[in-house]
């Protein structure tokens, strides 16, 4: 039985989380716990609003996207949008196609159908320029269409590149490429989806049909320094701003009398010809002239008005009294009244824009089925967009949704990441899989509900072939992959079949890697000349790295750090195989995932195991890579039923349906494969130890908190424990 874990954190720490961000004890320890102790990252727990997500513009090449978009709209080009088969491409493309037709741009789109490559391919460019295309755009694709991407310039087509895989040592030469993983990019999170980075460029587009677009600014505060009698100082702040996106900064403090007006740092970054802007002027003027006589002139406009009409929280406080109560400058480091300026600043634009606050939350549902679906980190700004997505999801805004959400009895659900990643984005990713995503796209696409629930109907059906061809080929593939695990010493399998379809590659490598814990290909046949392989993998095993030496033997490749995928012609198959082989002979054996002890977020006593448990659990939604599901201990609650699920089907050990009494409730517990523990490790009226997860559960339009069980031990007292 695996090691039970809590890390120890020190009260100190504690103390100070709950002090800084306002949380209680239990919220602070699993903070600490998780390792999310600094500002900045605390910030993703805790707040929900978009304004917190980072700014699109400081992709250094946004604004030549844009820009190009917009030329495309003016002149009244035709635009065609390239994507992915999988659920984040179909959701980006969607996305962005439904972006650029309400911008009154002509758009086509195009996904890979049947046996065709993945990402944008020279015949696909051909089709769309002979209908007179002049600007084709991926999305979750085409960092590695080097080729490709120059062929289009040839026929006049420009192209944008938007993607979040790994770039290789050239980049397309493209008009703009937004890609959050290439290197000197100027974004700061690494970690956004395809779908993720298609949302920034939709909310950049935004942004840049309203007023403050391209607009430079200052703002500006000044305050009282150093009140010695006779030398009282003035502490002058300012910063230049573009897109909201801080540019430079300076402070300065001015002993009156002392510095020349000309002297000044300060005067001259503000003569520079930009808007100043500040609140509530007449004060600042009365500094800046106490720092450099009454002579000095300096043209400020005031945003207390402004303010006020968007900002209540605003009437009647200053910045100094605003410092206090506000949330976003306790997630700065070091703050100051110019930062909470800038914050108040960003906030007021955002209000007034609707388009870019909550006209921007409704496209964040299909956001937040891409991330998941394509399994990225839940941590930064991908906790904000996926939450807000869940919950426009659960609201149903999107009516084209509302079909296949009710075929898959999702309505009216609080839905989690669970829920989505379970039952909604395997069914998108069927139609790919089966060389159909247009099926998926059209969807979503649709103009009335009755196409809706064909669609949806159709994707059901195909999610029950994929799910048939999943079995029949796992049957032929199983016993293929332990011999070549073992021919691979247990550190990689690689499994090649005819008879496999090219679309359920992915899934059969995943479920591999599950069994075997090694980085699992999977290779099958497009046609008599060609094959196409996916690979999954553990952690520690960077795929695209793997996947670049071998460069030389493949028509195109590409991936993430965990999954990757690769085309190329059937000929180099045995090379490829001894390559491998002598790459991998090179390799380290990695046994210590399987000794990774259980983890514990937090043990509760019996009066914190209460209902109301369940809003602490769905405050650390969503859950995923980065950040999984809260595990909790408790101690000596006894086991007053025991039901067997399933145990006649023959598929294992079976399951138990468990209802444990701790504390003043009665728990209904879910165990998975722990049959054989029944009689062995426990039994009925026992008293037991249990590691837990929480969640909801529904049933027959009937809502109840569940326990499911990670491990148990019988539970032994002190006396037990010395006599042991």
């Amino acid at each position: 039985m695996k090691e039970w874990k809590k890390s120890p954190v020190s009260v100190e720490l504690i103390r100070k989380l709950n002090e800084q961000f306002g949380v209680d004890y239990i919220t602070a320890s699993l903070l600490a716990r998780r390792g999310a102790v600094e500002p900045e990252t605390v910030q993703y727990f805790l707040e929900t609003d978009v304004s917190y997500l980072h700014n699109p513009f400081l992709f250094d090449e946004m604004e030549n996207f844009v820009e190009r978009v917009l030329q495309a709209r003016d002149e009244g080009e035709k635009v065609c949008v390239f994507g992915d088969r999988d659920v984040d491409g179909i959701t980006s493309t969607v996305l962005l196609v439904q972006e650029l037709r309400s911008m009154g741009i002509e758009t086509l789109w195009r996904l890979p159908e049947g046996d065709e490559p993945y990402g944008l391919t020279k015949d696909g460019i051909q089709a769309f320029a002979d209908q007179d295309v002049t600007l084709a755009i991926t999305v979750d694709c085409g960092i590695s269409n080097i080729e490709e991407v120059a062929f289009a310039r040839r026929l006049g087509m420009d192209v944008l590149v938007t993607d979040h895989h790994l770039a290789g040592d050239i980049i397309p030469a493209a008009e703009a490429v937004i890609d959050p993983k290439l290197e000197g990019c100027g974004y700061p999170f690494a970690h956004l989806a395809g779908c993720g980075v298609v949302a920034k460029c939709i909310w950049a587009l935004r942004f840049a049909c309203s007023n403050f677009y391209r607009e430079e600014l200052i703002l500006l505060h000044a305050c009282p320094g150093s009140t010695t009698p006779g030398n009282e100082t003035v502490i002058i702040e300012a910063v230049r701003m573009k897109n909201l996106v801080p540019e430079d900064r300076l402070i300065e403090e001015i002993v009156p009398g002392v510095l020349e007006v000309h002297q000044s740092r300060m005067i001259r970054f503000l003569d520079c010809g930009l808007p100043i802007l500040a609140l509530d002027v007449d004060v600042e003027q009365k500094l800046l002239r106490r720092a450099f006589g009454s002579g000095i002139d300096i043209h400020m406009a005031d945003l207390r008005n402004q303010f006020e009409q968007v900002l209540p929280q605003m009437v009647g406080k200053s910045l100094f009294s605003l410092m206090r109560v506000s949330k976003s400058i306790r997630y700065t480091r070091t703050a100051s009244e110019l930062d909470l300026l800038v914050s108040l600043f960003t906030a007021y634009v955002l209000r007034s824009v609707p388009s870019l606050s909550v006209e921007y939350e409704k496209i964040l549902d299909l956001v937040a089925m891409g991330t998941i679906g394509d399994l990225m980190p839940m941590v930064d700004e991908n906790r904000i967009m996926v939450r807000s997505g869940m919950k426009i999801m659960t609201e149903g805004v999107r009516k084209e949704l509302l079909a296949l959400m009710t075929m898959q009895n999702l309505v009216g659900k609080r839905l989690s990441t669970s829920d989505i990643g379970w039952q909604l984005t395997p069914v998108i990713n069927a139609s790919g899989r089966l060389g159909k995503p247009q099926v998926a796209a059209h969807m979503f696409l649709a103009e009335d509900m009755h196409q809706c629930e064909e669609y949806a109907g159709e994707l059901m059906r195909l999610n029950r072939e994929r799910q048939k061809q999943g079995d029949d080929s796992w049957e032929r593939l199983l016993p293929k992959a332990k011999s070549s695990h073992g021919d691979f010493d247990g550190k990689f399998l690689m499994v090649e079949d005819p008879t496999v379809s090219r679309g359920l590659t992915g899934i059969m490598a995943s479920r591999l890697l599950r069994q075997f814990n090694s980085p699992s290909m999977v290779i099958a046949h497009v046609d008599a000349d060609r094959v196409t392989g996916s690979i999954r993998s553990p952690q520690h095993f960077n795929v695209r790295d793997f996947l670049s030496a071998f460069e030389d033997l493949f028509l195109d490749f590409g991936g993430h750090r965990c999954a990757g995928g690769f085309s190329m012609e059937r000929k180099h198959l045995d090379t490829l195989r001894k390559r491998i082989n002598s790459t991998i002979a090179e390799l380290e054996s990695r046994d210590d995932e399987e000794d990774e002890p259980i983890l514990i977020d937090a043990e509760l006593p019996a009066d914190y195991m209460t209902p109301k448990l369940i809003a602490l659990v769905e405050t650390f939604e969503p859950y995923g890579e980065g950040n999984p599901p809260l595990q909790f201990l408790i101690q000596g609650a006894t086991v007053e039923e025991v039901q067997f699920l399933n145990r006649s089907k023959g598929t294992g050990p079976g399951h138990v349906k468990l209802q444990l009494l701790f504390g003043q409730y009665r728990w209904p517990a879910l165990y998975w494969n722990a049959a054989d523990e029944v009689g062995t490790i426990f039994n009925t009226g026992d008293s037991v130890d249990i590691v837990f997860r929480m969640g909801r559960n529904y049933f027959r339009n009937s809502e109840s908190i569940q326990l499911t069980v990670v491990s148990l031990k019988k539970h032994k007292t002190p006396i037990e424990d010395i006599l042991r």
